[in-house]
């Protein structure tokens, strides 16, 4: 599941985002009210968890916007501030869930899971894109039918690219979203992973119309196209 994470203190971002990553959520981070709003808008999360109190933007404007703007995505209110009008204006606007600070990052997994299930429907978890199958309930992968043995970080890999078939995704987007950091252009951790998902898909003997299907766009990054 891909979460976008807008919290600008540093220290409850890295306890959530570890915490999270830990029960296999790719978490992209930012730390202020503007870049978490065009973070929001111009890319695709499962969810949001969204501090109300952040510089330069705060998290009940960041909601009215994307509310305004057509966008469903489930959005978890974070707050120190326990007062009822808080948490009763952000519902209002069209927020998911709330959760005080301090919280145990085990109830805010299984609040993501609830609205995730809610959100998503019985069918949507199943992800297809030519003979790949992607469950997100299972975490497990199939080429024509035959399981695919990944990594937990090469699941996290293919599945980012599956949601997003046909897009070019730069190697710092691949980076953000699936390792949680800026991008560095001294690392191949991105290449090295693309090449072993590469070599396990091929391998299967049914899949060899898959070959070629991540492909390379030089000087920008990958693209996930169906065969």
């Amino acid at each position: 599941m891909n979460i976008l994470l807008v919290e600008d203190e540093q220290k409850i971002a890295d306890f959530i985002c570890e915490g999270l990553r830990e029960k296999k959520f790719m978490v992209a981070h930012c730390a202020d009210g503007e870049q978490g709003y065009k973070v929001a808008s111009n890319h695709k999360f499962d969810a949001i968890i969204l501090d109300i109190g952040l510089p330069g933007r705060d998290g009940l404007d960041i909601l009215r916007s994307l509310r305004e703007t057509g966008s469903d995505t489930p959005i978890i209110l974070l707050t120190a501030r326990n007062e009822l009008g808080d948490r009763v204006q952000g519902l209002e606007m069209g927020a998911d869930d709330y959760l005080a600070k301090p919280f145990y990052v085990e109830e805010l997994s299984a609040r993501l899971n609830a609205l995730l299930r809610r959100h998503e429907g019985p069918a949507k978890h199943i992800v297809e894109v030519g003979s790949l199958q992607l469950d997100c309930i299972t975490r497990s992968i199939n080429c024509d039918g035959q399981s695919v043995e990944l990594t937990s970080r090469e699941f996290s890999l293919l599945a980012y690219m599956m949601r997003s078939p046909n897009k070019i995704l730069t190697r710092g987007q691949l980076l953000e979203h699936v390792w949680g950091y800026d991008f560095d252009p001294c690392t191949n951790v991105v290449d090295v992973c693309i090449k072993r998902i590469r070599g396990k898909i091929t391998s299967l003997e049914s899949a060899g119309r898959m070959i070629g299907a991540i492909e390379s766009v030089r000087g920008t990054g990958y693209r996930l196209s169906p065969r």
